[in-house]
């Protein structure tokens, strides 16, 4: 969140949280916290890591096994119930393919040959080699890329040691044009998670945003409620997605075209003057200049680039505003598609702002937080030199650390050299465009450590892999949300690591020691750091540790509530046209360019995700897996006709650079066009380590070699790759 956001925090007093929570006890929560109970059970209330949600969890341990894990009915994010991720998280626990002990390498990189090895000696080899890279080339050239909450220990030892090159592949990979597409128009982002107001939109809008696949609980369950109560829903996919199957107006684009849709509907609500004119006049900049813009992007000029017809497109538009300001374009979350996206981002932002959605109940709320104090540490080390990953702020609006431009200077050696990576829950080899690139850059490195829960891709290339204990066995930091009502979570063990397995704060506090920064880490173990926060914050830890959850009162989140409409934008005003853009030599308002074509008789290669999988990560988690254990390509069924294939054939893909999948089934299906084929993400995967999912189904990643980069922000688009279908036996 930016400044603007932080203005807004709100300060909730320990007696306000205690009476919010009496309310609670009342309806029948769970307050039982630890402790053992008649039939040999024992619940814990702790927060998911099955993905980035955060959902509130109460597990239970039966005669001492973890035995099932629900909803806390004292999360406002969850609502007490948990997605199909959520549930299985015992799988995590159990997995027999998790990391033991910590593993040194004895063979060449990628080799996966290893000698098991205490802590002592890891952490000692690890400190050794990054003594070395800060006493050769500065601490700069040590990088951190993490995912997720758990992450926050390691990047306050990295920041400790001197280095600011810190980055987490959901920005460049996933959001950042989306964040930077809203900051523009309205000077925020939309927030994680999303400022949506799905519970009370009159009329939602989905462009390739698979609620119901992508599993994000509370969107989901506000989105069923929508549906249940008869909300408006238009959805703008290639594929006939979960989603679209409840629309009243599917709308089956060409890809890569999203961007003359939405022109094309701004058209049509500008010129029929169908827009919010009050809210526009008083909260606008430049619409003049913004609607003479859109004068040529009619639907008819659009129906030659999308195939959606004229009157569809019409149609559309007058919905869309015919329930305004309760219209919901959704921004979306994995945005990286086709070059533009920083630009197609702000167009969705700029249509909401016609539609007035912006600050107004069914459209986006403003989100309210908890203000809990940081600790009090020592000022970090200032670093010498500055982020390697955008020399000469090549992308000018790029507000975080770039995954790629650390990739690319540790390959390079420019601005300067990058010498050791550790990798904090991510599995680059999955997340980043062309994994070519990604083991160029490995190469280069003269240290590469891994901590993760299961041994993956990444793992694979390291020379020291660090097992971390699940989410159920740990303390995290706490996580003090942004939502639609302020509340605070804590993480917590449930069961003990099965093995030699650590929490990623004991990891980072034990590194700092061996570093000689042990002046970072005043306190002794996790729980005092977060008493100590939550304390000063003048709330009761031991409320939240026997509850999991404090909420505060709830606040005013619309601007017909109180809450002052304001915008961190240079004229302070929602900019239709972008100043900021202008100077750096960019469209002021966005400008519709055609995707790049494949080759004859190829198709475009989409992928997705699917409600029992995080990413690649919970592959080898055998509750999940036994939902879906490997994926299948989705192929147009007169395409797979006119080819002599069936759903159950087995076939390979191949990409416009020859890279080659393993085998993989087909599904033929009329719910995709016929110019594109379509992944679930993350599997095929190669690393031995990962017994129960080796080999299983095709990596979407493996045929991801070409992307292209978002000029304003430095993102990598895609949905640039094009596949050929191929015998099962081609090599």
């Amino acid at each position: 969140m930016n400044a603007l956001s932080r203005r807004r925090f709100l300060r909730i007093s320990a007696t306000s949280v205690i009476a919010a929570g009496a309310g609670a006890r009342a309806l029948g929560a769970f307050r039982d916290g630890p402790g053992n109970h008649p039939g040999g059970i024992r619940r814990t209330p702790t927060f998911c890591d099955l993905c980035f949600w955060k959902c509130g969890a109460i597990a239970s341990v039966r005669d001492g096994r973890l035995w099932k894990i629900e909803g806390n009915p004292l999360d406002p994010l969850c609502q007490g119930r948990l997605c199909p991720r959520g549930t299985g998280g015992i799988g995590a626990h159990s997995d027999p393919d998790r990391l033991r002990a910590p593993l040194l390498r004895t063979h060449e990189r990628g080799e996966e040959k290893w000698k098991e090895v205490t802590w002592e000696e890891a952490l000692e080899f690890i400190a050794a080699k990054m003594k070395g890279i800060a006493a050769s080339h500065g601490p700069e050239a040590m990088a951190l890329f993490s995912h997720g909450i758990g992450g926050t220990f390691l990047k306050h030892t990295l920041k400790a040691y001197g280095t600011p090159n810190i980055a987490a592949p959901s920005f460049a990979q996933c959001r950042g044009p989306r964040d930077v597409g809203f900051r523009l128009t309205f000077g925020e982002d939309v927030g994680s998670p999303e400022r949506t107001d799905i519970a009370n939109a009159e009329c939602l809008v989905l462009i390739g945003s698979h609620l119901g696949e992508n599993m994000h609980n509370t969107q989901v369950q506000e989105f069923a409620t929508a549906v249940g109560r008869g909300a408006r829903l238009i959805v703008v996919d290639p594929r006939l997605s979960v989603a679209a199957s409840k629309a009243h107006h599917y709308l089956p684009i060409k890809p890569g075209t999203d961007l003359a849709l939405i022109l094309a509907w701004m058209q049509v609500i500008v010129t029929e003057k169908r827009y919010d004119i009050d809210y526009v006049s008083q909260h606008g900049f430049g619409f003049e200049a913004f609607a003479a813009s859109l004068v040529d992007y009619t639907p008819e000029w659009a129906y030659a680039e999308t195939g959606i017809d004229p009157e569809t497109i019409r149609a559309t538009a007058r919905e869309m505003a015919r329930y305004r300001p309760a219209t919901l374009v959704h921004p979306g979350r994995h945005v990286n598609w086709n070059g533009d996206d920083a630009q197609r981002s702000r167009a969705i932002a700029l249509l909401n702002a016609l539609l007035g959605s912006w600050g107004r109940k069914g459209g986006f709320y403003q989100p309210v937080t908890m203000d809990v104090p940081a600790y009090p540490y020592p000022p970090f080390p200032v670093p010498k030199k500055a982020k390697v990953d955008n020399p000469g702020h090549k992308y000018p609006f790029a507000h975080e650390t770039l995954t790629t431009g650390i990739r690319e200077a540790t390959i390079s050696g420019a601005p300067y050299p990058i010498k050791g990576w550790m990798v904090y829950a991510t599995n680059l080899l999955q997340a980043l465009p062309n994994e070519a690139e990604t083991l160029r850059a490995i190469q280069a490195l003269d240290l590469l450590v891994v901590v993760d829960v299961v041994p993956s891709e990444m793992a694979a290339w390291a020379d020291v892999v660090l097992p971390e204990s699940t989410y159920l066995e740990r303390h995290d930091d706490l996580n003090p949300e942004y939502f639609r009502e302020p509340f605070l979570a804590l993480r917590q063990p449930v069961v003990d690591a099965p093995h030699d397995q650590k929490p990623n704060w004991w990891i980072a506090r034990q590194l700092a020691e061996k570093l000689g920064l042990g002046a970072f880490y005043p306190w002794k173990h996790i729980e005092e750091y977060l008493e100590h926060r939550v304390s000063a914050a003048g709330l009761d830890y031991a409320a939240l540790k026997r509850d999991g959850i404090l909420r505060g009162p709830a606040q005013p989140i619309y601007w017909a509530d109180g809450v002052p409409a304001e915008f961190d934008t240079p004229s302070r005003k929602i900019e239709f046209y972008s100043t900021q853009l202008e100077k750096a030599g960019f469209d002021p308002v966005p400008r519709y360019t055609p995707p790049v074509s494949g080759p004859p008789g190829s198709f475009r290669l989409l992928f997705g995700r699917a409600p029992m999988h995080s990413f690649s990560r919970t592959h080898t988690n055998r509750l999940l897996a036994g939902l879906m254990d490997e994926n299948v390509v989705w192929i147009n069924e007169a395409v797979a006709a006119r080819q002599g294939l069936k759903s159950g054939d087995i076939i390979r893909l191949r990409n416009q650079d020859g890279a080659l999948s393993n085998r993989i089934a087909v599904k033929a299906t009329e719910r995709i066009r016929p110019d594109c084929v379509y992944l679930v993400h993350g599997f095929g995967h190669t690393a031995r380590g990962l017994r129960h999912a080796f080999g299983k189904g095709a990596s979407d990643a493996r045929l991801i070699t070409r992307y292209r980069t978002d000029p304003l922000m430095g993102g990598t688009a895609m949905n640039v790759n094009f596949v050929t279908l191929e015998s099962a036996e081609a090599v």
